[in-house]
């Protein structure tokens, strides 16, 4: 069955960290993804994981869909699904969320996170992100600067 992820991220400056989370089987270092719900878009499906899964809130950037294959271990072995990811900027992280008491947070620079990922399947993911990121980081800058732009009181 189809899944829908997010590649959590923030920019600082030319700097841009990718937030990973732990597997819930075997602790791994992996990106938030899951079933679609009943009646749930994709974007809806990524705020929910990303909620559940990592404690963070965002922006989903929807014109930059990546659908990967990865291996999932169930309990009638490896299979094969694929997922289709959406870079999410993260606004907030909150200290409290769903799954916090099966999942560890950790934010990688972009050029730290081969190292960090478990999964080889993930690995094509980070380099097509690499490979998009001036365009994901202008998206980005350009979703900070209206945010800013409505918290900033009028003079």
């Amino acid at each position: 069955m189809h899944r829908v992820g997010i590649i959590p991220f923030d920019t600082r400056d030319s700097d841009v960290a990718l937030l990973f989370v732990t597997s819930q089987t075997r602790g791994r270092w992996i990106l938030p993804k899951g079933k679609i719900e009943s009646g749930e878009t994709h974007i809806q499906a990524c705020h929910r994981e990303g909620f559940e899964e990592a404690g963070v809130k965002g922006v989903v950037l929807d014109d930059f869909p990546m659908t990967v294959v990865v291996t999932k271990l169930t309990d009638k072995g490896k299979r094969e699904v694929p997922v289709t990811y959406y870079p999410f900027l993260v606004t907030e992280q909150l200290d409290d969320w769903p799954e916090k008491d099966k999942r560890q947070r950790h934010w990688a620079l972009i050029e730290d996170a081969p190292r960090v990922a478990y999964r080889e399947d993930l690995l094509p993911l980070i380099r097509q992100f690499g490979d998009l990121r001036a365009w994901i980081t202008e998206a980005a800058n350009s979703r900070k600067s209206a945010r800013q732009a409505e918290l900033t009181p009028a003079p």
